[in-house]
């Protein structure tokens, strides 16, 4: 699959520095400390809680709300933008929050390593729609690479995606609807979730007229055979 993110920098200010340089350390994950072993988030988090990963975190606004909002479950942010990983650090330490780590990564290579059924849920909010036709190969909701996130999530658990994209929601639940293990939590696109916070993000495409949308699905059981 080829890479479905750009590497950007960007602007970052003197708070977003510091802390990267001073709470990286501490809060953040190393996930591939030791070649061909997989990734032990309980080891990572120091508890056997319920595991949320999260791809793309951008600013980190959401993630931090719903981490704080859920004290018993465990959130894995992984995220490429620096000022974004900088940011979520400043919340984790404003807001005293132990149940979040995150990890500068690749979000396709980084699944590669994690074990079968071990995660709770997966969530997607706005992914980088790739619009252009040519660079919709990069769009990181398509198969193959969905098979593998539903290998990943327990029975019983979720993927969560939100998008302000049309056409990427449209093909998104074309994808998600073909891949084995998921079932659409509803008809076809989801209502909105309430425990999730909206962000500025969100408030300016809707401003600009953008629909949003939603989709939710669940890891179902495997097949019985008789």
């Amino acid at each position: 699959m080829e890479r479905t993110f750009v590497r950007r920098t960007g602007r970052m200010t003197h708070g977003q520095r510091r802390a990267l340089a001073a709470l990286l350390p501490v809060y953040g994950a190393s996930l591939f400390e030791q070649k061909g072993r997989n990734i032990d988030f309980e080891k990572i988090f120091g508890n056997a809680d319920p595991v949320v990963v999260e791809i793309g975190f951008g600013m980190g606004e959401a993630t931090a709300v719903i981490a704080e909002n859920n004290p018993d479950v465990n959130y894995m942010g992984m995220e490429v933008h620096t000022p974004g990983l900088g940011r979520l650090l400043m919340e984790i330490e404003r807001r005293g929050l132990k149940n979040i780590r995150v990890a500068a990564c690749d979000a396709v290579e980084a699944f590669n390593a994690v074990n079968a059924e071990s995660i709770f849920g997966i969530h997607l909010f706005f992914p980088d729609p790739w619009p252009k036709k040519r660079h919709r190969k990069r769009r990181i909701i398509q198969k193959p690479f969905t098979d593998t996130l539903a290998s990943k999530l327990r029975v019983g658990g979720y993927l969560y995606m939100v998008t302000d994209w049309t056409e990427y929601a449209d093909a998104a639940l074309a994808e998600l609807s073909a891949t084995t293990g998921l079932e659409n939590a509803y008809a076809r696109f989801a209502p909105r979730q309430t425990w999730r916070p909206k962000t500025k993000f969100e408030e300016r495409a809707r401003a600009e007229g953008r629909e949003i949308r939603e989709l939710f699905f669940v890891k179902s059981p495997p097949a019985e055979f008789f």
